[in-house]
């Protein structure tokens, strides 16, 4: 089959490259021209492991190609992707879905056969409907069904979550749509992985549900880590002792400073405005989002205890460790590692800071922070380590050295990377969440 991706962000380009990869032949579109000549020269504009040698062969066999024309793009296509972004608008935190409907005019303008148009981009319920009317309108003659089929990849493991879904859910009302995407994603078939076909609004919903659920899980573990501060218990064995319950799981179960990233952050506000607009008030997820942005400065106010509290830490150097959301990405959004370090600039503290992959990214979003090429040289001469993201990097520090070059031996570990006896062991005023 030939399917078009319109958009080559982190969704269009991962989802293009493995349907390419599956044996289809796959034409990624984006307005970049500068996004479209790296790609030709086979240089990615994100990271995700093993995504550049994916892109790589499928292009060096055939069946991957890139173009900034959607005219050139979507003619023949039997799938045509929309992956374009839908971030949080200004103002109002609704998801600005302006992208998508212009993505969705124009296919109705191009249009030159029948095909069906799918939704690969996170939209609130409804959008669906908005897009089949867009196309209705472009007075196109050709036979079209529009299809929701949201993503589910986690950033870092996104291949193979693509390649060994946990589930592909697709949203059509006719069986122009279901028969086009069972031979989309007929490959798939072999490593049975399941379908689940509904409505188009409930797999809109499905997405935002999902998402909402998993933020919810995060904060409730993060809750509990502060009360286990509080009464000298160990969150880790609380995890672990109520992820065993089969009904619970253990995903999703870590405690640390936050969930932050590209979903996460937007779609439980988008979950919230769609609930609003429909009065249909979502006071759970509500409380999450309150939480979650709270708990950000609180683990940069964690730091400047660990510092001796406001007065002491004015002036001194604080060596952050991991700047992105999560380990094996590039992407600073909503990284609880921006509040961290706002919190600590805004209290008088010079802040250095090492991330593998996130510091480019991350420069225009810290001016204060001073960015060095490795963990040793964040390290040297500060008067507190904290560490922000898991990053395995930074799973085992010397930390004979580290206690060398710092200033001070005290080490705020926001991600439970080490056990506390064995640093303690070693000289070190060390902190954790939720452990004693």
């Amino acid at each position: 089959m030939k399917i078009a991706m319109v958009g080559s962000g982190y969704v269009g380009l991962v989802s293009g490259a493995c349907f390419a990869d599956f044996g289809h032949e796959v034409v990624c579109i984006d307005k970049d021209q500068s996004k479209i000549d790296r790609l030709h020269d086979g240089v990615m504009p994100i990271y995700e492991p093993g995504l550049a040698e994916l892109v790589a062969s499928n292009v060096a066999a055939g069946r991957l190609s890139f173009t900034t024309s959607l005219a050139e793009g979507i003619d023949g296509a039997d799938a045509i992707f929309i992956a374009v972004g839908t971030p949080s608008r200004r103002g109002d935190g609704h998801a600005d879905l302006s992208y998508v409907y212009g993505v969705a005019k124009e296919i109705g303008e191009h249009l030159a056969n029948d095909a069906v148009v799918v939704t690969k981009s996170t939209v609130p319920v409804g959008t669906g409907d908005e897009v089949e009317r867009i196309l209705q309108d472009s007075g196109t003659s050709h036979k079209f069904s529009v299809v929701s089929n949201p993503e589910f990849l986690r950033e870092g493991a996104a291949i193979g979550d693509f390649k060994r879904p946990d589930r592909i859910v697709i949203g059509a009302e006719d069986e122009f749509g279901r028969d086009i995407m069972r031979e989309v994603y007929r490959p798939l078939f072999l490593n049975e992985s399941p379908i689940l076909f509904t409505g188009r609004r409930t797999s809109e919903l499905i997405k935002y549900a999902a998402n909402a659920f998993l933020a919810t899980k995060i904060t409730f573990i993060n809750e509990m880590a502060d009360l286990c501060e509080k009464v000298g218990a160990n969150v880790q064995d609380v995890s672990r002792g109520i992820g065993m319950d089969n009904r619970i799981g253990s995903k999703f179960l870590h405690a640390g400073p936050g969930y932050g990233g590209s979903c996460f952050p937007k779609d439980t506000l988008a979950l919230l405005k769609t609930a609003e607009d429909f009065d249909s008030p979502t006071r759970i997820v509500e409380a999450v989002v309150k939480a979650n942005d709270s708990r950000k400065r609180a683990m940069g106010r964690k730091v400047i205890d660990a510092l001796g509290g406001a007065e002491a830490a004015r002036g001194k150097k604080v060596a952050l460790l991991g700047l992105t959301f999560k380990p094996n990405t590039d992407d600073m959004r909503d990284s609880p590692a921006i509040a961290v370090a706002q919190t600590l600039t805004d209290a008088g503290v010079e802040v250095a800071a090492y991330d593998p992959e996130g510091m480019e990214l991350a420069k225009p979003l810290m001016p204060e922070v001073t960015m060095v090429d490795e963990p040793y040289a964040a390290i040297a001469g500060a008067d507190a380590i904290a560490i922000v993201t898991e990053w395995d990097v930074f799973r085992a520090l010397d930390l004979k050295r580290i206690k060398d070059l710092a200033k001070s031996p005290v080490l705020v570990d926001l991600r439970n990377i080490y056990r506390p006896d064995d640093v303690r062991a070693l000289g070190f005023e060390y902190s954790s969440i939720g452990r004693t």
